[in-house]
């Protein structure tokens, strides 16, 4: 058996949240036990708790990856685990105190966000390079585009895996409950419903997606964006739907934990980000129900789109070029159809969470055969 102690300063859900609950939702638990580390109050408690999987609490700083004043706490935890591999989900602290502690480690990177020219183009390279080889065995990259940064800072790519996102697959509504839902939306069932689910901020595209809503609504075209999520473009957003006046088309929904039908409401799936996307887990549940998407051509989206196949691909910061994407969707029902048969397809064969656990436990071995070989 593998004892696998993870750790995650996260108080939040985020995507490191979601990526080691659908893990832990499909580990072989024939050959691994897995126990996950929580700062106090986290949301995944619960959630870990309903898995079955040990949670140890602690006193630790949250929401931080680096906090050297746990760095003997953790220590202390690792010890009294005694676990083969230590897998932390960005904290810094606890690869550490895993390598302090004589214990294999593997870290992810669940982000694609660029190092700074501060880091790349001076000296602090190397000291970020260290950060990642030394106190790592196995450095997981989630998607090509997050691998890609890790090389630019010099990190060796023999040390790095890369791997995409698996998810569970969500409940899709029946027609009657789809249509009851759309309609408390404000959307009749001829309206073609485009629908993003992601945190509001500014990187994330929105303010694009309302400039492709409103080139289209231009045209009289009957079709509305639904916007899942928060964040600290709120405020912003709303103003620009002022502007452009489609306070009747844009729906600010909020936050909403049934992921399931808010993507069973909508037509197509967008995600605009400009700066950072490994491999959407919003997409991929899109994936599992039929659901195509249109995605910016940066960053992870076009490995986790097969263009033609699951979904569309645009230019970043071209509200036109989306803007056509969609065009052309609505005016294609053979293509739209072939694109949601392309997207459960593309699920089934690439991101599945039992896949994804599968991929991560190759990563535990691979750290744990290196310990053999004295590398």
């Amino acid at each position: 058996m593998i004892k696998v102690l993870n750790i995650i300063s996260d108080t939040n859900i985020g995507g490191a949240g979601r990526a080691l609950l659908n893990y832990l939702a499909h580990y072989d638990k024939k050959e691994f036990e897995n126990a996950v580390i929580l700062p106090l109050g986290s949301e995944l408690k619960p959630r870990l708790d309903a898995l079955g999987v040990r949670v140890i609490e602690a006193d630790i700083a949250a929401d931080k990856s680096f906090s050297p004043k746990d760095t003997g706490k953790l220590k202390a935890l690792i010890k009294a685990e005694a676990p083969d591999v230590v897998h932390t989900h960005g904290s810094l602290t606890g690869r550490m105190a895993a390598k302090r502690g004589g214990v294999r480690t593997v870290v992810t990177r669940h982000s694609a966000f660029p190092f700074s020219k501060k880091i790349t183009k001076t000296p602090l390279k190397l000291g970020y390079k260290y950060l990642y080889e030394h106190y790592a065995d196995r450095i997981i990259a989630i998607s090509p585009a997050g691998a890609e940064l890790l090389y630019e800072i010099g990190v060796r790519p023999e040390r790095v895996d890369v791997m995409m996102n698996g998810a569970e697959p969500v409940s899709r509504l029946g027609d009657m409950e789809r249509e009851e839902l759309r309609r408390s939306f404000g959307v009749d069932k001829d309206t073609f419903l485009l629908g993003v689910l992601a945190r509001i901020e500014e990187y994330k595209g929105h303010a694009d997606m309302l400039s492709a809503l409103s080139i289209l609504r231009g045209e009289g075209r009957n079709v509305k964006l639904l916007i899942v999520g928060t964040g600290s473009y709120e405020a912003e957003l709303r103003e620009k739907i002022r502007e452009l006046g489609l306070e009747d088309a844009a729906i600010m929904a909020g936050f909403r934990p049934d992921v399931g039908s808010v993507l069973s409401a909508m037509d197509l799936q967008l995600n605009a980000s400009y700066v950072s996307e490994t491999s959407s887990l919003s997409i991929i549940e899109g994936f599992s129900i039929s659901l195509p998407a249109l995605c910016s051509r940066t960053s992870g989206n076009p490995y986790l789109v097969n263009e033609g196949v699951s979904g569309l691909l645009f230019e970043p910061r071209s509200a036109e070029d989306m803007a056509a994407k969609i065009r052309l969707v609505m005016d294609s029902p053979e293509l739209y159809s072939g694109l949601s048969r392309g997207a459960l397809r593309e699920y089934e064969k690439r991101f599945t969470g039992e896949r994804f656990a599968a991929d991560l436990e190759k990563v535990y071995k691979k750290a744990l055969e290196m310990g053999k070989n004295g590398k």
